[in-house]
């Protein structure tokens, strides 16, 4: 099983739909799909409640009391971690990982959280040591803006190049009502935003492997 864990300390940087589309990816490539919900407000449980039956089944799992083991046969996890967690909160979510996934925004704001929590993390001992990859995504980018601008000089400057960027669309949220994800999707829009997504989901997987 690969364990990918999506974390950042701001809220609102878009965990839950990294998180959903991730396990929405997975289970549309049929692979034996798992969310765990970590977060008090439980969006993703509460996106995999509106899901169709007639949708690639991801199970769910409520973590927000503890770690429950999926059980036999699941391939992939993804653990949706909640916002304004302490360092200490966020360590066992990162050793029950084998990937961080951490999404960051085009604002002031989460460049300052962001540049304290990479740094946190750069001092744990398994991301110290290499065994743990930390995959950065530049999330909700509009093209050609002076936010978007200042978010590529800022992961510069951390020496952080993300693995990928994805464009900000209200298509995420449409979807995310109807408990689908944008892998759920068909058509020319839909394959050009898969694209988006496909250097992240070989990067899990190449992480995960190495």
């Amino acid at each position: 099983m690969i364990r990918v864990l999506v974390t950042n300390i701001k809220g609102g940087c878009g965990k839950t739909t990294l998180a959903t589309n991730l396990a929405g990816a997975f289970a549309r490539g049929g692979l034996r799909t798992a969310l765990a919900d970590v977060d008090r407000q439980h969006s993703s449980l509460d996106w995999l409640g509106l899901r169709s039956p007639d949708a690639p089944e991801i199970k769910g799992f409520d973590w927000r009391k503890g770690v429950v083991e999926p059980g036999d046969g699941i391939a992939r996890l993804v653990i949706d971690a909640p916002a304004n967690l302490r360092m200490k909160e966020v360590e066992p979510l990162i050793r029950e990982a084998d990937v961080i996934v951490v999404p960051v925004l085009p604002s002031l704001f989460d460049e300052t959280s962001t540049r304290r929590f990479l740094s946190k993390l750069d001092e744990l001992k398994p991301i110290r040591k290499g065994r743990k990859g930390v995959l950065i995504v530049a999330n909700r980018i509009r093209a050609r803006t002076k936010a978007g601008q200042r978010l590529e000089s800022f992961l510069e400057s951390l020496d952080a190049t993300p693995v990928t960027r994805l464009a900000d669309r209200a298509l995420y949220g449409e979807v995310a009502v109807q408990g689908l994800s944008i892998f759920d999707l068909k058509g020319h829009h839909a394959d050009e935003i898969h694209n988006e997504w496909r250097p992240l989901l070989r990067a899990v997987e190449d992480e995960a492997l190495r």
